[in-house]
């Protein structure tokens, strides 16, 4: 027969090491409250246990009823951790486990039968295995493999409490063979709640990797995508389009006179208006787009559009709603504008070089044309200002002002205030 004094004074080492190591993963990254969480569940479960294990050397009071109330109250710790890890609220359907046990413990069937202890103890370790498994169910719209492993492995613990509570119901064994399912039940638990825990930092793990994912492309000043993830998120636009005739646009804005913002007003002024522009930017670029900032004062959204007038509404949407009223900055009213260059293409021949390219031209001609405007490049022109050979001084021909403007008229793409 398996010692269960053993085995529990085994858990209760394990349960404070564990502890230890979450306090200390907190107090790494504090933003990651349920490591705190964990770590008390933890302890709080060693506890019980080491109370459960002292039988015999403390009061029965103590060691049965205020031990295993204790130790499932450490499941209640744990539900709450995963709650904390998906900011949810807390459910206080998280207290079950051990306001079962506190109640059905007193009564005097109860507290007298060891296999009645048992059985009692089983039913509330299933129903907080059940609320674990529900706790760690994916998030809507997230899509985590190990959430499901995990919820698995859980409804499994609670599978085999219930099944070991059924059993010592309908077997009634003497206190020896009692004792002896006992410790094989709390074996099989045990080896369920270690694979939980190794199941859990995999999660953790993937999440810090996706968090770092995250912060390595995005930009820090305005929240919104830097270069790098624009480029990535390039591919899983155009990748999104469900129409044979659907079209990617390139948006590139400019900020006018942004030295001269910086200049007169100071640099913490320019770092507001920088992040405001991104805002309105990513408020009204669609979801299925992306929009980021391209460096310094410079931002970029790729967008699917079935027309260049939708493309084109998107980017005037962006520009007057940005430049309607003066920015309230600290005590001053800044003033400030931005030129849009819009270029579009198909996206089955669409790439980043030549959108950025083509969408940069147009915006050249923004700023020549006066600047608070905004300036498309249709398919044939942006295959045309990509196709551009170079000249022989090694720069790039750029259509004259006159041309882009008559051009743009002529298609009734050109948009000032």
């Amino acid at each position: 027969m398996l010692n269960i004094t053993t085995g529990l004074t085994i858990w209760c080492s394990e349960a404070f090491t564990l502890a230890t190591v979450l306090f200390f993963a907190w107090r790494h990254d504090r933003q990651t409250s349920a490591y705190l969480m964990w770590a008390l569940g933890f302890t709080v479960s060693a506890v019980g246990f080491a109370l459960v294990a002292a039988h015999g050397f403390v009061p029965e009071f103590l060691s049965i009823e205020v031990g295993n109330g204790i130790a499932l109250l450490g499941e209640s710790a744990w539900i709450a951790g995963f709650c904390w890890l998906d900011k949810r609220k807390l459910d206080w359907r998280a207290l079950f486990p051990p306001l079962i046990w506190f109640a059905g413990v007193e009564l005097p069937w109860i507290h007298e039968s060891y296999v009645n202890r048992v059985i009692l103890y089983d039913l509330a370790g299933a129903v907080g295995a059940t609320l674990l498994a529900s706790a760690v169910r994916p998030a809507e719209g997230r899509r985590e493999g190990v959430r499901g492993q995990l919820g698995f492995v859980f409804m499994a613990l609670a599978c085999l409490c219930f099944v070991s509570a059924i059993s010592m119901t309908l077997l009634q064994p003497s206190l020896e063979d009692a004792l002896t399912y006992r410790s094989y039940s709390a074996l099989g638990s045990a080896l369920l709640i270690t694979t939980a825990i190794a199941l859990t930092g995999r999660l953790m793990m993937e999440r810090s990797e996706r968090r770092w994912r995250a912060i390595s492309i995005t930009d820090t000043l305005t929240g919104a995508l830097n270069r790098r993830g624009l480029q990535d998120y390039f591919e899983l636009v155009a990748g999104k389009t469900t129409k044979d005739a659907q079209k990617i646009a390139t948006l590139l804005f400019d900020l006018d006179h942004f030295k001269a913002i910086n200049d007169r007003y100071g640099h913490q002024t320019g770092d507001i208006v920088l992040a405001e522009f991104a805002r309105i930017g990513r408020q009204f670029v669609p979801r299925s787009g992306a929009f980021g900032r391209m460096g310094g004062e410079e931002f970029t959204a790729f967008v699917l559009v079935d027309d260049q007038a939708e493309a084109e509404a998107i980017a005037e949407t962006i520009r007057t709603n940005f430049c309607r009223v003066p920015l309230l900055a600290g005590r001053s009213l800044v003033p400030a504008t931005v030129s849009v260059g819009l270029a579009i293409m198909p996206c089955d021949t669409a790439n980043w070089d030549r959108l950025v390219s083509a969408a940069d031209r147009a915006l050249y001609a923004a700023k020549r044309a006066g600047r608070n405007c905004t300036i498309v490049f249709s398919e044939a022109e942006a295959a045309m200002a990509t196709d551009t050979p170079p000249d022989p001084n090694g720069g790039e021909l750029v259509p004259t002002l006159d041309d882009q403007i008559h051009a743009l008229r002529r298609l009734g793409t050109l948009s000032r205030m």
